[in-house]
């Protein structure tokens, strides 16, 4: 097949592809398209070129995994020089922020940092959990309790005191929620309250106003899958000052049975208020009334270089900027690398919440990348239509998974829905209404057998075995991943750059529905158990 009808077929395939009603078309030969979509030498001078970027054919042939892996080396670089790690409000999140800013300003982009405040909170080591009286007892760390993220340093001694709890399966818990449930609580102890109903903040910071010197939340166990430990975070305003627990429901149940009880907690913790920051970049083209977003949190957890969460999804940004750096679209696309979103999506709901009602409105689309290169990878689109989870995304949302979808049919490579669940930096361009989308190839989560015939890799393993540890390096990148996500995130990049005219008709279709109707949305308000990697109650 020549190249100029190489080019023809993959034009003529997008267009039947996105302009039917259901982004539906036939699967075109997938080896066809990945050829040329992943050529083994792209041409650099025609990736020059603001005709062939500017295109959703062009900018996925010159997106290129080998020149992000380059990127995401420098990233690891960064975090080898800097304790191992790029953590948000450290040393190695600095270099990473300055390293963005000096490649896009080469490439002639304008860029603006954006400072915001934040908690920066770092476990020095393990916590500790003792019974002193009436019988002595050790308790395993990650095996009968963990930290609540956010929770103050302290070592305290102190009889346990249970606030209104209410056991057994099925349960409907509200200890701790209210002033109320801590009348008559004796200061100096250690408080022990029950998971459920308000958030895990809440409970503290009533346990601490209540003169407790500490306080264990022990899961809810009104199901199976509530008895045990989870990734739970006070969130990062959390002004309790005591240090916080979680624990197992079984050994809530024991303790709070246990007349006499006496524990000695210590959680061996970093907390301080600072400062970090966002950087957003954006095309000098484009209308700026009718804004296409793409964004990546550009942090690391503490414990490791996190090269693939999130290096992969901001490096892959990065390469895409300097591509589109001499496009031509015709909506203003605007990059961003989002701090401190491990540490509860602060910065993203920071920049969204510091937009007026005016410069919300203008932004059409938000695109989120967040771990698009796993070693035991999926292909993962955010489901935007709810077909497959159940919740929706704001009106547009479902335009933007069928773009998605059509790529991955057109590139002939399997792709099916996550689940939104608020885990990542789309959450509050969620909340406050503007449809987004966007990809993610696995975290901790396990491969199933019919995901490891449909992907590869090894079913009943992790998609990501190394998700938030020290060997999340260059070596924890797949790179056939990360070139078709990669491709994915240039192709509908690049579409909505275009035209949003599939976003439009559907507001536009749900507006319609909607008359007579207070509100657009018209999905149930969520209720939120995370935000970012942990429960918030």
């Amino acid at each position: 097949m020549t190249h100029k009808n190489n080019v023809r077929r993959v034009v003529g395939s997008l267009v039947l592809a996105v302009s039917t009603s259901t982004l539906a078309a036939p699967a075109p030969e997938g080896d066809a398209f990945g050829d040329y979509w992943s050529p083994g030498k792209p041409n650099p001078a025609l990736c020059k070129s603001p005709v062939l970027v500017g295109t959703p054919v062009g900018l996925p042939r010159c997106l290129q995994a080998s020149n992000v892996m380059h990127r995401l080396q420098e990233l690891q670089d960064i975090a080898t020089l800097n304790d191992g790690n790029r953590a948000a409000g450290l040393p190695g999140y600095q270099a990473s922020i300055d390293y963005v800013k000096q490649t896009l300003e080469r490439a002639g982009y304008q860029v603006r940092v954006q400072p915001f405040p934040f908690t920066a909170y770092f476990p020095k080591g393990p916590g500790t959990l003792q019974a002193l009286t009436p019988q002595p007892a050790e308790y395993v760390w990650e095996e009968d309790f963990n930290y609540l993220s956010q929770t103050d340093a302290g070592d305290v001694s102190a009889p346990v005191v249970p606030v209104d709890l209410s056991l057994g399966a099925g349960n409907t818990s509200t200890s701790g929620c209210e002033a109320e449930d801590f009348t008559g609580f004796p200061s100096g102890a250690i408080a022990l309250v029950q998971r459920g109903s308000c958030n895990f903040e809440l409970k503290a910071e009533n346990a601490a106003a209540a003169g407790a010197a500490g306080v264990i939340i022990f899961n809810q166990g009104n199901t199976e899958e509530r008895k045990g430990l989870e990734n739970v975070t006070l969130g990062d305003t959390y002004e309790g000052g005591i240090p916080a627990l979680f624990a197992t429901y079984d050994n809530g149940v024991a303790w709070s049975q246990t007349p006499g009880l006496q524990l000695r907690m210590v959680a061996d913790v970093i907390r301080e208020k600072t400062q970090t920051f966002n950087l957003v970049a954006e095309t000098r083209r484009g209308d700026p009334k009718n804004v296409v977003m793409a964004g990546a949190h550009l942090d690391s957890v503490f414990e490791g270089p996190g090269i693939n969460d999130n290096g992969s999804g901001s490096a892959a940004l990065l390469e895409m900027a300097v591509l589109l750096r001499k496009a031509h679209p015709q909506n203003k696309v605007r990059f961003a690398w989002w701090g401190a979103e491990e540490s509860g999506l602060v910065g993203s709901t920071f920049y969204v919440n510091s937009l007026s009602d005016e410069e919300r409105k203008k932004i059409k689309a938000y695109l989120n990348f967040d771990m698009i290169g796993s070693p035991n990878f999926g292909n993962f689109i955010y489901d935007g239509d709810g077909s497959s989870f159940g919740l929706q995304g704001p009106p547009g949302s479902a335009a933007i998974e069928r773009l998605f979808e059509a790529y991955f049919k057109l590139r002939g490579e399997p792709a099916e829905g996550t689940q939104i669940d608020f885990r990542s930096d789309y959450a509050q361009f969620f909340e406050v209404g503007i449809p987004f989308g966007g990809l993610f190839t696995g975290a901790e989560d396990i491969k199933s057998e019919e995901q490891a015939q449909k992907y590869g890799g090894a079913a009943g393993q992790p998609f990501d075995p190394c998700y938030h540890q020290g060997c999340d390096t260059t070596a924890n990148i797949d790179l056939n991943a990360l070139e078709i996500n990669g491709d994915a995130m240039a192709f509908a990049t690049s579409w909505l750059s275009l035209s949003t005219k599939i976003i439009d008709d559907e507001i536009a279709a749900a507006a319609e529905q909607a008359k007579g109707a207070k509100t657009l949305r018209v999905q149930s308000v969520r209720q939120a158990e995370r935000w970012g990697n942990h429960f918030v109650k």
